[in-house]
């Protein structure tokens, strides 16, 4: 009985030290430079006749892709990506509106800044830029960084927990188990866009990991 007893109290206090542990959040977070910059230019023209509506948007065309070869972008960096004809009768009189869509997709990400700095030159050439027609800067080497950043949000957990365990004379032992939170990128120095706008190229890569270790 006295055995079993022992063997019962001490099989009770290993599992009480096995239950202690705390749970703490690790953060990481890294600047970097966006790799992608993508532009959607939406233009129009309206006009009483179809063909000087189709016309105007054919010289604002060239007029883009004049614009775009100036500043260096190879022939292939500009595609159109869609058009379409709208009409309206007011009084008896039928106005005709055509949109174009060309967009722009580089990698040169000082060269697109450039371009989007001077956009208004577009506007004093005649063309008439419709709202949403602002750069967007895409970070896309997300993987690269990801193990780096996972295991710099888990050393900022330890050190936290390390504080716990000291006010509390424990000591941190090994990883009971972790959950890794979702990498978020987001404007570095807060939001841009907007018409007449663009976004930033410099972002700011955040992730949270939520690690619980077990305490000696």
């Amino acid at each position: 009985m006295v055995l079993g007893g022992y063997l019962l109290g001490d099989g009770l206090l290993r599992a009480k030290e096995a239950e202690r542990s705390v749970t703490v959040r690790g953060l990481a977070e890294r600047d970097v430079t966006a790799d992608l910059a993508t532009w959607t230019i939406s233009y129009s023209a309206s006009s009483q006749s179809l063909a000087e509506a189709q016309g105007k948007v054919r010289r604002d065309t060239q007029a883009i892709e004049e614009f775009f070869d100036g500043l260096g972008f190879p022939d292939d960096a500009l595609q159109p990506t869609g058009a379409n004809v709208s009409s309206y009768t007011n009084r008896g009189v039928t106005t005709y509106t055509v949109r174009q869509r060309l967009s722009l997709r580089t990698d040169d990400i000082e060269r697109a800044q450039r371009a989007v700095a001077q956009q208004f030159d577009l506007v004093d050439r005649g063309v008439f830029l419709e709202e949403g027609s602002g750069m967007s800067y895409t970070f896309t080497r997300l993987n690269d960084i990801k193990p780096e950043m996972v295991a710099d949000a888990t050393k900022d957990a330890r050190a936290a927990a390390q504080q716990f365990a000291t006010d509390s004379g424990a000591s941190v032992g090994a990883i009971k188990d972790a959950t890794q939170g979702y990498f978020s990128i987001e404007a570095r120095d807060g939001d841009g866009g907007g018409w007449g706008k663009s976004d930033s190229p410099y972002k700011k890569v955040r992730v949270v990991t939520t690690v619980n270790f077990s305490l000696d």
